[in-house]
């Protein structure tokens, strides 16, 4: 596998999840603010493929707190349709930027896209680090074979 490969392989993952009906309203359209929620579960698939989901962040002496959350709305989910929540790590040399598109497994159709932006804070300290720590490359180089 070539290192592009290798590190499109790395920095991309997606979940599944079928819209339950807890999470629409009265008009049968999924209610804006759950897409931060199924953001979460592609974020937590993105983490979990470089062996840093939030149980090894918080072993290696890290939290990463979410600072910023961009959303943009193009189409909405409903009751009982299933999404792809696709999630790619677009930076992490200084904080961990992940990018984000919720498409209709039917149709492969866009429904959502943004970003989240989480940074780094020393959870002895609580400072904030302006450079991602090296476990962050460690796990990263691990996945890329280097």
């Amino acid at each position: 596998m070539s290192d592009a490969a290798k590190l499109n392989q790395a920095l991309t993952a997606s979940a599944t999840l079928e819209v339950p009906f807890h999470d629409v309203d009265a008009m049968n359209v999924c209610w804006h603010g759950n897409y931060l929620k199924y953001f979460e579960m592609g974020r937590a698939a993105l983490l979990r493929a470089f062996d840093y989901d939030y149980r090894e962040m918080r072993a290696s002496g890290y939290l990463w707190p979410i600072v910023e959350a961009h959303l943009k709305y193009v189409r909405p989910a409903v009751y009982g349709q299933t999404l792809e929540v696709r999630a790619q790590l677009l930076e992490y040399e200084n904080r961990l930027k992940i990018g984000y598109e919720i498409v209709d497994c039917a149709s492969g159709t866009r429904l959502t896209k943004g970003y989240t932006i989480q940074v780094a804070v020393d959870a002895a300290t609580e400072e904030l680090q302006f450079v991602s720590p090296p476990v962050v490359f460690d796990k990263l180089g691990r996945v890329w074979g280097r």
